[in-house]
């Protein structure tokens, strides 16, 4: 049973754990502000436009409810299958702007380039006695 636990312990604390946590949280958040956008401001507009009824409501009744409720009814909702498709289209294009903003920040990081490294001692060293020779032969002349 210890090993079992360290071995857990080891699993859960490597970095790609915690970061997929983190964005799998992040992405929960980002679906309810996207499922808002789709609810509160896209459809009242679409809702305008399909005559005020909106998707939700847009169903087809296979069997009518009995009037006494002892029979529900049963319908196909398509109109709530249109919301789901518009909420999925709506985070996949808000992710793929996101990625390609990320990516484009990243290609800039690799562009720059990078500052040449510093002359190592026996470099500096040798270019010191390169000068004294050089100033020697000139004293000389």
């Amino acid at each position: 049973m210890g090993k079992f636990l360290s071995d857990f312990k080891e699993f859960a604390m490597k970095g790609n754990i915690i970061d997929m946590a983190v964005g799998v949280i992040i992405g929960g958040a980002f679906g309810k502000i996207v499922t808002s956008l789709v609810n509160d401001m896209i459809m009242p507009v679409i809702s305008l436009v399909t005559g005020g009824e909106g998707y939700k409501n847009l169903k087809h009744v296979i069997k009518e409810a009995s009037a006494d409720g002892s029979v529900q009814e049963v319908a196909i909702n398509y109109g709530l299958f249109i919301q789901n498709i518009i909420d999925f289209i709506i985070i996949a294009l808000s992710i793929f702007v996101a990625l390609r903003v990320i990516i484009k920040f990243k290609k800039k990081e690799e562009a720059a380039p990078a500052a040449p490294p510093a002359p190592s001692a026996e470099e500096t060293l040798l270019t010191e006695i390169r000068d004294l020779l050089k100033k020697d032969i000139d004293s000389k002349k």
